[in-house]
């Protein structure tokens, strides 16, 4: 594989990562990323972006300058304001990322993007993946091995032949998971608490079961899982230092395939956005998010889901909340998806919806439902979720986003969810009240004559008209909208007539004044106390 370059590196994170300076220019060669400990003498280490963990920024000049003398292509600074004269005093690139930005979130980006191949037991087998690890490490151990994730659940194990396994072994693997228990949650406990491997006894009384070695899989202090052998008294001599070593390769492998997956979730959501703005090749990026084909052989349908923190969060709170709210929302999406694409933006999350067999939109109510309810639980705020229309392929999913944003407009507390089908005359409304609003010939008429009237005389025949449309022109059930006589209903409207010069014999001046009365000046035909 080719050398991943710094310019190849910045087309691929994107945002998230600025450039400042780069004195060699873009070609330079990036090898791999380093988090920066103030306790270690920095290595030799030609190509590697320094990533300047526990360091100001405005402090950052002794690390660029130690970064060059080290061999390497770059420092990345926490802020805006790096050493950026240093920088290319010393020959190194200058980078940064936002200040509230995770360091360990940075170096899964970076690491993934620059591909950097992890060094481990000597074996190049033990590079594969987990499974190929967890076989080398039971070969040097002399044990079967076992790796598991924070949750105990069992991500990859040995199939050495000739080795000793127990009852727990065997039912831990038939469901991937180790089985719950007091006596198991204490050993946890112990093996989290140490630092190096620890030799833990067997659990219950079986004749067969037998004790372990175990060692915790750290990265930068972040407990990635641990690694778990049987010990039937045949170990190597020097096992415990080979299972550190095994425990420090897993740690590369779990940290690049996190990496590998917060890469992809990062350049799905960027691909998201330039499809809801119109701006990405529908077919490429259909083949890129796994769409597939349709039911007719075409494109396959998709719909578009948003989501937005109702209005009780504070100021302060919103950027961060709605970060929040992002990963609830692709979380819920990916669970029932796999693959997907979401993406903030301009405070909306929006999440593409595959719909092939999907029918009336049940199963996407019922998932932005679940979202709305646990975000409600989770982030202790209100948020309201809007449905566009379904649409035929990715070519027109600028048409179901905007669907979306309009049902986001018109949600309110007694209804946070809805899919455009349900609130189509209230979009449909809002749609005419901003077209007429911007067109001096639509929004001129006789209703502006009625509203100058109302206000100079104290009358309220702009209501009475609304009441009566409303109503479908019934006399009666006007004057219930408006709780008077019917025969005060019919004076005004006499005297509206009159007085106004209203045709209201004629349906298009009929359909036109309600339209305005309704839409530009917000009047509706609801009961009120009094006339």
């Amino acid at each position: 594989m080719d050398a991943c370059t710094l310019g190849d590196l910045l087309d691929v994170v994107g945002g998230p990562v600025r450039l400042h300076t780069a004195p060699h220019g873009l070609t330079v060669p990036v090898t791999e990323a380093l988090l920066h400990d103030a306790h270690t003498p920095l290595p030799n280490a030609p190509g590697a972006l320094l990533l300047a963990v526990g360091v100001r920024a405005s402090a950052a000049a002794p690390l660029a300058r130690a970064a060059a003398r080290a061999g390497m292509s770059g420092l990345v600074v926490r802020g805006p304001d790096g050493p950026l004269a240093e920088a290319e005093a010393a020959g190194v690139a200058l980078l940064s990322v936002d200040e509230d930005a995770a360091w360990h979130h940075v170096h899964l980006l970076l690491a993934s993007a620059i591909g950097a191949v992890p060094s481990g037991l000597g074996s190049g087998a033990a590079l594969g993946d987990l499974f190929a690890l967890a076989d080398a490490v039971a070969a040097a151990v002399g044990g079967a091995t076992a790796i598991e994730d924070p949750r105990q659940r069992i991500l990859a194990y040995s199939t050495v032949p000739g080795q000793s396994v127990d009852e727990d072994r065997r039912q831990g693997i038939l469901g991937l998971q180790v089985p719950t228990s007091s006596e198991n949650s204490e050993q946890y406990r112990v093996l989290f608490a140490a630092g190096g491997p620890v030799r833990l006894p067997a659990l219950g009384t079986g004749a067969d079961l037998l004790p372990r070695l175990a060692v915790a899989v750290r990265a930068g202090g972040e407990t990635l899982g641990s690694l778990w052998v049987v010990d039937d008294g045949n170990l190597a001599p020097d096992a415990e230092a080979a299972l550190a070593q095994g425990a420090s390769t897993a740690a590369m492998l779990l940290l690049r395939a996190r990496a590998a997956q917060e890469l992809a979730r990062h350049q799905n959501g960027d691909l998201l956005r330039r499809l809801l703005d119109g701006t990405a090749d529908p077919a490429a990026a259909a083949h890129r998010l796994g769409l597939g084909i349709g039911p007719d052989g075409g494109p396959a349908p998709v719909r578009v889901a948003a989501f937005v923190l109702g209005p009780a969060v504070s100021a302060a709170d919103v950027e961060q909340t709605a970060l929040r709210l992002l990963d609830l929302v692709r979380l819920q999406c990916e669970a029932r998806y796999g693959r997907h694409a979401c993406v903030l933006a301009d405070g909306v999350v929006y999440a593409l919806l595959p719909a092939v067999g999907e029918r009336g939109g049940s199963r996407h109510k019922q998932l932005v439902e679940d979202v709305v309810r646990r975000a409600g639980q989770a982030l202790r705020v209100p948020v309201r979720a809007g449905l566009g229309e379904v649409v035929p392929g990715l070519a027109e999913v600028t048409a179901s986003r905007d669907d979306a944003d309009l049902v986001l407009r018109v949600l309110g507390p007694e209804l946070p969810v809805a899919s455009v089908e349900e609130v189509r005359p209230r979009v449909t409304l809002l749609r005419l009240t901003e077209v007429l609003a911007e067109s001096r010939e639509l929004s001129a008429g006789a209703w502006r004559t009625v509203l100058a009237y109302d206000a100079e005389h104290g009358t309220d025949y702009a209501r009475t008209l609304v009441c009566w449309l409303d109503a479908g022109c019934d006399m009666a059930g006007a004057a219930r909208l408006l709780a008077v006589h019917p025969n005060t209903c019919r004076y005004r409207l006499r005297q509206a007539r009159q007085q106004l010069g209203i045709d209201l014999d004629d349906p298009d001046e009929r359909l036109v004044l309600w339209l305005q009365l309704r839409a530009l000046a917000g009047l509706r035909g609801t009961p009120t106390a009094s006339s």
